[in-house]
């Protein structure tokens, strides 16, 4: 699967890259990624995962654009109103990048889906709004062995990690999974929504390209990744914060007591 000279040029900002180069950009045209939900975090990410030329991009959303979307998923537009956000969001790509196939799933994850689909691809990102979908995306992505970038976002706060935990670190331990971050989802009606607290457009926008640059290292191979480790973001401050967390042999996919 060679690069035409369209897309030599197209990508030479990434050609000349020593740590992406010729090589770097094959596995970016030849990768499949699903990005699961075509909202705030998800529409720039969307956005830079097609114009850094990730061959083949899965959108997995099953709502429709409407016009509170409007002030941060940009990736939609008020022509695009009432239309469902994974078209609108397949016709955006076709015209930033034409060489980049999309898989539109319009469709709501469940138990009874999302394994299955998650399966096809070779990384997930989820930029999900809701803690049932991260945890059922982060258990899917644990048991069909796929890394997957998580993002979540506040009013003015954001967090990102990268997870493998079908994978040994360093040390030899199991590499950390979501529930070993958060073992359990807050009780309903503690964090509020967003249409609640409301949420700055802007930091949708940083949040889903700090995802999507996370996505392009899995794919390609380079500097140190998130896994192990959780990036903050508080926007009122303009400070970024790094923690670490590790494996919790108590967790309930792979922790010492877990079913194998």
């Amino acid at each position: 699967m060679k690069l035409t000279s369209e897309e030599i040029e197209r990508y030479a900002r990434h050609l000349v890259l020593r740590e992406i180069g010729g090589p770097g950009q094959q596995k970016l045209k030849q990768a499949r990624a699903l990005v699961v939900g075509a909202g705030g975090l998800g529409a720039p990410l969307l956005q830079y995962l097609a114009a850094a030329g990730v061959g083949t991009l899965g959108i997995v959303d099953d709502d429709a654009v409407s016009l509170s979307n409007l002030q941060r998923q940009v990736i939609h537009d008020t022509h695009a109103l009432g239309r469902a956000k994974v078209e609108s969001a397949q016709a955006a790509i076709a015209r930033l990048n034409p060489h980049v196939k999309v898989e539109t799933h319009a469709m709501r994850l469940n138990e009874a889906n999302a394994r299955a689909l998650i399966a096809r691809y070779d990384v997930v990102a989820d930029g999900s709004d809701n803690f049932a979908t991260r945890y059922l995306v982060s258990d899917a992505c644990y048991f069909e062995e796929k890394p997957l970038v998580t993002a979540a976002v506040g009013g003015f706060d954001a967090s990102l990690t990268t997870l493998r935990p079908f994978e040994t670190g360093p040390d030899g331990k199991p590499n950390p999974t979501y529930r070993c971050l958060f073992p359990e989802p807050p009780p309903p009606g503690t964090v509020p929504s967003c249409e609640e607290a409301g949420i700055l457009g802007a930091l949708t926008g940083v949040a889903g390209a700090m995802m999507a640059l996370e996505v392009v290292r899995e794919i390609v191979g380079f500097g140190e990744g998130l896994v192990g480790r959780l990036v903050l973001v508080d926007a009122l401050a303009m400070r970024f914060e790094t923690l670490r967390y590790a494996w919790d042999p108590d967790n309930p996919l792979s922790g010492a007591t877990a079913p194998r």
